[in-house]
């Protein structure tokens, strides 16, 4: 756990607070202080939301913590389609599986 994650991580991804002060800046904030608004982002590792007159209109994170979240992401929709998968009997015997990716290999392994 790094200084920036209160909570650890999960698939990866470290949890932290969002901090309203830091995390939350307007988009004159942006224009004006965007090397400043990158180095603590890449700092902290925590994403800053971007106001429009007062409302939410985008998040800017750090691309290793994005990529991050993206994967995990996919992670989790393999995972819920794995589920839905076995609720609706859609599941074969390991030894079957091994069989038919053994058969495979050993075929395309002779017509090399």
């Amino acid at each position: 756990m790094t200084d920036q994650s209160k909570y650890g991580t999960i698939f990866g991804l470290e949890v932290n607070d969002l901090k309203m002060k830091e995390d939350i800046k307007p988009i004159s904030y942006l224009k004006s202080r965007s090397a400043d608004l990158l180095a603590q982002i890449n700092e902290t590792r925590r994403p800053v939301i971007i106001t429009q007159n007062g409302e939410p209109r985008a998040v800017i994170q750090d691309a290793e913590s994005y990529e991050k979240m993206v994967n995990s992401l996919n992670l989790m929709k393999i995972l819920a389609h794995s589920e839905k998968d076995i609720r609706e009997g859609k599941t074969i015997k390991q030894e079957t599986l091994f069989k038919q990716l053994e058969d495979k290999l050993l075929k395309k392994a002779t017509e090399k």
